[in-house]
């Protein structure tokens, strides 16, 4: 199964965990659409738009379950990135895992294929 994830800080999950919908976070509903990374993906992604961010959370999704609203769309350098045109029910999430910093200040990723 493909899968897609999502960086968010963990308040934007809690409220979504609340009323079991995430529509997006501020860049989200600013382009109109949510964006994911693909497990490639995902570390340039933290890197480049939550560098030294804490507090954040790493949710995957499945993304043949997403459905046809998710589009494959070129981004950085050409790259396509998983776009989903839709609110999400936090159902669909597959898991959920904290995304702390080393002593670096980078990202520590779980292991992406479970």
């Amino acid at each position: 199964m493909p899968r897609v994830f999502k960086i968010l800080p963990r308040p934007l999950w809690v409220e979504a965990l609340e009323t079991g919908v995430f529509s997006g976070a501020p860049v989200d509903m600013a382009d109109g659409f949510i964006h994911f990374s693909t497990a490639g993906q995902v570390a340039e992604t933290a890197a480049k738009h939550f560098s030294g961010q804490s507090d954040l959370v790493l949710v995957a999704f499945d993304a043949d379950d997403l459905g046809t609203e998710l589009k494959w769309e070129p981004s950085r350098g050409g790259d396509l990135f998983p776009h989903l045109y839709r609110s999400l029910s936090v159902s669909e999430a597959l898991w959920v895992r904290e995304l702390p910093l080393d002593d670096t200040g980078a990202h520590v990723f779980p292991d992406l294929s479970q």
